[in-house]
């Protein structure tokens, strides 16, 4: 470098750190307010007035072989704390993530892929207004049935990925309404009422479609999944790590979403759920219904993180075993997301029978999680 150069940039480096605070326009993020009414199709959409949102499928599928496999395809947007007054169209003013993997029992571990992208020129976008978001050539698009109504028939969702090693082409159609989470959709995660988020759930989703692994040909595959759809901009406080969560499909028509917020001990901070029953009666858990014992724990030989990978779980009135497809369903996302986590196919048995499919989540077992 030219000692002109090196000059130059000494001088602007002095003068940024002159400039007062006030001249760095830092982001506004919008609350969540207990009370607000969720608007469908636009809350389908992108919110990018709040820090965080994701929009996360889950679920099981049967091969043309008889064969189970897990997949999970999941995408973030994500505002982050940059200046706002910034006038660059190359700003990170919303990053996007997405991860996605195929649990395949024949493997005995994850098939999985993630990407990373800023915000703009067609290659990375969460639209408002319903449900398209992409990075690269991964994309989720609800595609509304008549009137464009929640709930509506032949609402679907169309789920593309195209990655190195695993390829998913899959339609998801609705054949139950979003299951509004917590109180009519606003869904605390702490003690303080700040600790929120808008959340709903699709359940029972209908899938059909084509899966590809390795350098394996695309192979039918059909099956059920849930979608999770979820804002916030103070999603945990100071004393949470990470979180439990476990979305299930009953095989009676029923749905069961339920979560427990972990602090550094690995004692419940906070905990909620939600019981859809067959006959579309809701039931909301607070904390206190809530009661998940770990019964079996596997330890990563690729990163050493020990997991709890199968529980006890206590939702009001009800009991489950919770076992999961194969134990190695570990996500290593250090290279998108800046974090590892477990993300696996479950069943859901009573008294030693299954009575449901769904997907465990656990996060905050290799280090605090950080939504930023």
């Amino acid at each position: 470098m030219s000692s002109r150069l090196r000059r130059l940039f000494v001088a602007l480096a002095l003068v940024a750190a002159a400039l007062p605070a006030a001249v760095i326009a830092q982001p506004r993020y919008a609350p969540v307010v207990q009370g607000h009414a969720l608007q469908f199709p636009g809350d389908f959409g992108s919110h990018p007035g709040f820090r965080t949102e994701w929009w996360y499928v889950t679920g099981w599928l049967t091969t043309a072989r008889g064969r189970p496999l897990g997949f999970q395809i999941t995408f973030f947007r994500s505002k982050p704390s940059v200046d706002e007054s910034n006038p660059s169209a190359f700003a990170a003013r919303q990053l996007l993530i997405a991860h996605c993997a195929i649990s395949d029992p024949e493997r005995g571990s994850l098939w999985h892929d993630q990407r990373i992208r800023r915000a703009g020129f067609g290659l990375a976008e969460a639209e408002p207004g319903d449900t398209h978001v992409w990075v690269d050539g991964w994309s989720l698009r609800r595609a509304a049935g008549a009137g464009g109504r929640a709930g509506a028939e032949n609402d679907s969702y169309v789920v593309a990925v195209d990655a190195d090693q695993l390829s998913l082409q899959l339609s998801l159609a609705e054949t139950q309404p979003p299951l509004l989470n917590g109180d009519a959709g606003f869904s605390r995660k702490g003690p303080a009422q700040a600790s929120a988020s808008y959340y709903y759930s699709v359940p029972h989703l209908k899938v059909s479609g084509t899966v590809s692994r390795g350098k394996g040909s695309a192979e039918q595959v059909s099956g059920e999944a849930w979608l999770d759809h979820e804002w916030s901009s103070e999603y945990l406080d100071a004393q949470a790590v990470g979180w439990d969560w476990a979305g299930i499909n009953l095989d009676d028509g029923g749905a069961l979403m339920i979560f427990r917020i972990r602090d550094a001990g690995g004692a419940t901070r906070f905990a909620g759920g939600t019981l859809r029953d067959a006959a579309g009666r809701t039931q909301i858990f607070l904390p206190a219904d809530i009661t998940l014992i770990p019964t079996r724990r596997w330890r990563s030989p690729r990163t050493g993180v020990l997991y709890p990978v199968a529980w006890r779980l206590r939702a009001g009135a009800s009991e489950f075993a919770l076992e999961p497809l194969m134990d190695d369903q570990e996500n290593d996302a250090r290279l998108s997301a800046g974090t590892i986590y477990w993300e696996g196919a479950i069943r859901a048995l009573q008294s030693r029978r299954i009575v449901g499919r769904g997907y465990l989540e656990l996060t905050g077992y290799a280090n605090r999680l950080r939504l930023e």
